[in-house]
């Protein structure tokens, strides 16, 4: 299993695991629309920071490989 991958599943464990702790059933003071909004927000983010990883990595090889030449 690739480092990316590693890191992507880590943080969504983390989100679950946040998110469970910050159920808005437990305080009746939150939204439930504004809990799924950052949660979608944060699945987003994690998904784009797997994205930017993939292609920094991508651009690294090729430079290496330039160098190599």
């Amino acid at each position: 299993m690739k480092k990316i991958n590693i890191m992507t599943l880590a943080l969504l464990v983390y989100l679950l695991i946040m998110s469970y702790v910050g159920w808005p059933g437990r305080n009746k003071s939150l939204n439930y629309t504004e809990y799924f909004i950052v949660i979608g927000v944060t699945v987003v983010v994690i998904i784009l920071l797997r994205f930017l990883r993939i292609r920094l990595l991508k651009m690294r090889n090729k430079q290496k490989e330039d160098k190599q030449l």
